[in-house]
């Protein structure tokens, strides 16, 4: 006999669309099966009831065995054996047509026992079982759409453990009873072919045993059939038994594996998460818009497939395509009518989705699994080993090691074939050249265990809290932390000003001063932090570089968030490797309690190159140098420091003279028609 298909009882518990699919065409196949057995069941009934009908009974019978290959089994339809075997049957029926009716008693015995008992109990149990499961399926619906209903803002903990209870006992008994379900549809394929096979064999026995002209009709040839058929009988339900022991084992080790699965939110400990995943599915809620400020949530079941984030409802045939995830963003959020909500957002910035999961554990890996899948790790050829190995990585990157040496050996941009002196522009210092790589160590570098921030927060220096007690006592405080009049000042003063769109990744405290090492290796704990703790929002500012200060600007309010001295910044360089990395160290008096000044290092990502900006920094550090030239000398600087060739849409150099006073709002505007888009 050919394999027998079944469903697989391990995906019992995720019921799946693609389960359910499958679940159809089984069903599909009993509602055929009990269909022709029914006329089957009334063919043999006839030749039961009605000895004078026997010979239309029985060539009724026949005329049923040969259409066999004509009826449309979703499963095993073209099982060629039975086909070839049912065929050779109806042969001998036909054939036996003209004799004799046999015995009632022997019909009954041999022929309608076995049939009988398959239409009333094997079917009968299909159709009690497809009932209860519908039911436990809507009842583990109903409570996991209670639970999904829980508030997070009054949370009752009486109602939550009578609804997490709810959910326990509907999963387990939906679970169990599917188990069931799927294993008595798998034992149909084996019990239809003994069903029919039986009363077949039991017919011809009666048959063979009631005529005496049996020895003339049926020769040897026949008889040998005849046996092995009922061999395969045999061997079909010794088949069907070994299959039955092994699907109970199977279910009984499923169920106590399963058990810590039937809470909505299991114990992260029994169940460990897995950060190395790059494809993922489950049912998650989606919010979606209802109205104008008005929005509902709906459960369906979500897949990556490649860099695709889909979705598929229940009963659908294919999901559809929700998000490209290829660099996206994801990152937890929280919401005030559900838990465990997370957003993806897309790479352009455009197209979001919001979803929410029932369980933290969940989040965790469905939060890193996005996460992997936005690196294109899946393109690889072993994604889950190359996953591990950069989220390893990523945790050894902010562990202290006893070398720098050791410890930029593969994360460090290399340094050849570039100068030693280097360009003013890319990298402008106060101090004298850095030592060798092999003499420096973390320690000197970046101290240790500093803290990384992430958010744009002013810096508190001396002399920013002596300008703003002094202003405040001689004019009137803007509410927007900035005053006009200083700001029209300094633009009509300042002879350079340089716009660049820039987006803040991080800042922390720095030791050295005297090397650009310093500000790869912040980069390389910045990048390497909010990768470990999937914080992907920057804030986005425009950065104006002019030959006194560097100013971080809102780009909506236009409102100043940090200034920075042009004299305090002693350090600037873009990444060697990545362009639009770049990083300045600020120097300010004063910082500490006990008067020792402080060193911070910024970095940023800009929309084009990280050097231009750096150039722009260089440019103004040496315009401030020579302050004592006139205006027309320094023009002829700037001119002679700007790099051939170079794009002048985004960082355009403005030159202004005496007579032009105007003020800095409409120059800010200037600049930006003259700039690339973010």
């Amino acid at each position: 006999m050919p394999g027998i298909d079944k469903l697989p009882i391990e995906e019992t518990l995720e019921d799946s669309p693609q389960t359910r699919s499958l679940l159809g065409v089984f069903e599909e196949d009993t509602a055929a099966i009990s269909s022709y057995f029914s006329q089957l069941f009334k063919a043999m009934q006839r030749i039961y009831d009605a000895q004078n009908e026997l010979s239309a009974a029985t060539h009724l019978t026949s005329k049923l065995l040969k259409d066999y290959e004509k009826q449309r089994f979703p499963l095993g339809g073209d099982d060629e054996v039975m086909s070839s075997t049912l065929q050779q049957f109806a042969k001998v029926i036909d054939e036996l047509s003209s004799c004799h009716a046999v015995l009632s008693t022997q019909l009954a015995d041999a022929m309608m026992f076995p049939i009988t008992q398959f239409q009333e109990r094997d079917l009968r149990e299909i159709v009690i079982l497809k009932e209860v499961f519908q039911i436990s399926s809507d009842d583990h619906d109903a409570a996991i759409n209670r639970y999904s209903r829980l508030s997070k803002r009054k949370e009752n903990e009486k109602v939550k453990n009578e609804v997490m209870e709810d959910v326990y006992t509907s999963r387990k008994k939906q679970h169990e009873t599917t188990m069931h379900y799927f294993a008595s549809l798998n034992m149909l394929q084996y019990k239809k072919k003994i069903a029919l096979l039986e009363p077949l064999l039991g017919y011809m026995q009666a048959q063979i045993s009631f005529f005496k002209l049996g020895s003339e009709n049926l020769t040897q040839q026949w008889e040998e059939f005849l046996t092995n058929i009922g061999t395969s009988v045999q061997n079909v339900r010794r088949e069907m038994d070994s299959d039955a022991e092994a699907t109970e084992q199977t279910i009984q080790d499923l169920k106590a594996a399963s058990d810590p699965l039937y809470m909505p939110d299991p114990d992260p400990n029994q169940i460990p998460v897995n950060r190395n995943l790059t494809r993922k599915a489950g049912y998650l809620n989606t919010r979606y818009k209802t109205g104008l400020v008005s929005s509902a949530w709906e459960r369906q079941y979500f897949f990556t497939q490649g860099g695709n984030l889909m979705s598929q409802s229940r009963g659908a045939v294919a999901g559809g395509l929700v998000l490209d995830i290829d660099n996206c963003s994801v990152m937890a959020v929280d919401c005030d009518d559900r838990r465990f909500c997370f957003q993806i957002t897309a790479f352009d910035g455009k197209k979001y989705v919001f979803l929410a999961h029932k369980s933290c554990t969940d989040l965790t890996i469905w939060i890193a699994t996005i996460n992997n899948i936005s690196k294109r790790i899946y393109l690889s050829e072993n994604p889950e080993e190359i996953a591990a190995r950069v989220n390893q990585s990523a945790l050894e990157a902010v562990t202290p090691s006893p070398s720098f040496q050791q410890r930029h050996e593969s994360f460090r941009p290399s340094t050849q074939g570039r100068s030693k002196t280097g360009r003013s522009g890319s990298q402008c210092s106060a101090g004298s050249e850095s030592p060798a790589l092999s003499s420096l160590s973390l320690d000197s570098l970046v101290a240790p265990d500093t803290p990384i921030q992430f958010d744009i927060i002013s810096p508190v220096s001396e002399e920013h809290t002596s300008q703003a007690k002094s202003g405040a006592q001689g004019r009137r405080t803007n509410p927007f932390g900035e005053s006009g009049g200083s700001k029209s000042e300094e633009s009509e003063d300042s002879i350079l000003h340089q716009l660049f769109i820039v987006r803040f990744l991080g800042s922390m405290e720095v030791k050295a001063t005297e090397s650009a090492d310093v500000i790869y290796e912040t980069m390389r704990q910045i990048l390497a932090a909010r990768a470990i703790h999937n914080i992907f929002r920057m804030t986005e500012s425009h950065l104006l570089v002019t030959c006194e200060s560097l100013k971080l600007i809102d780009p909506q309010t236009q409102v100043t968030r940090l200034r920075f001295p042009l004299s305090s910044v002693v350090l600037c360089a873009s990444h060697q490797e990545n362009k639009r990395l770049f990083g300045f160290v600020l120097k300010t008096a004063g910082g500490r309690e006990d008067g020792r000044p402080v060193t911070v290092c910024y970095v940023f990502e800009s929309n084009n190159d990280g050097e231009k900006i750096c150039d722009s920094v260089g440019l103004a550090k040496q315009i401030a140098l020579h302050s004592e030239m006139d205006l027309e000398e320094q023009s002829r600087l700037i001119a002679a420091s700007s790099r051939p060739g170079q794009p002048a849409a985004d960082g355009q150099i403005l030159v202004l003279s005496n007579s032009q006073s105007e003020d800095s709002d409409a120059g800010e505007e200037g600049q930006k028609k003259g700039e690339s888009e973010a």
